[in-house]
């Protein structure tokens, strides 16, 4: 059964688009990885940069539950300080996605009011931090160099 010209070409054309939105796949992992990476590595900055603010933030603002505030305060900044920068280099990336993913679910969880802006980049953060976890920081990633070399030698 032939096909009509005109399907067999936006075939061929959905085809050759298919193929060029793949080809971008790395481009997009690693554009989500550094834009994520910069939003909490800078947040993380900020709280290293005045201790005692951060501190008080986390006494007055912030009510993390199950923590006291100065251990939210030290686990919720090194998780933005660390995290990124593996999340960045694509080495742990599922990993560092996850955890950021918990830094943010507390964030959002912590904060008595959060404005509809604000929760709406919450959300925005954990879409890009879920994608990443699931499909993994992609091939232009330090893992990709890195795990073949871990695997080769824990088989040995």
């Amino acid at each position: 059964m032939n096909q009509h010209p005109l399907i067999a070409r936006a075939c061929a054309l959905w085809s050759r688009l298919s193929a060029a939105l793949d080809s971008l796949q790395p481009a997009a992992a690693l554009a989500a990885r550094t834009y994520i990476a910069q939003v909490f590595f800078l947040s993380g900055l900020t709280k290293l940069r005045d201790w005692d603010t951060t501190l008080a933030l986390f006494t007055d603002e912030y009510k993390v539950p199950l923590l006291s505030p100065a251990i939210a305060a030290v686990m919720g900044t090194a998780g933005e300080t660390l995290l990124p920068i593996l999340l960045l280099i694509g080495l742990g990336g599922r990993f560092a996605a996850l955890g950021l993913s918990v830094v943010n679910a507390v964030a959002v969880v912590s904060l008595t009011e959060i404005a509809p802006a604000a929760f709406q980049q919450h959300v925005f953060w954990g879409s890009l931090l879920a994608a990443l976890a699931i499909y993994g920081p992609g091939p232009w990633s330090l893992e990709r160099v890195v795990w073949p070399h871990l695997l080769r030698r824990g088989a040995a």
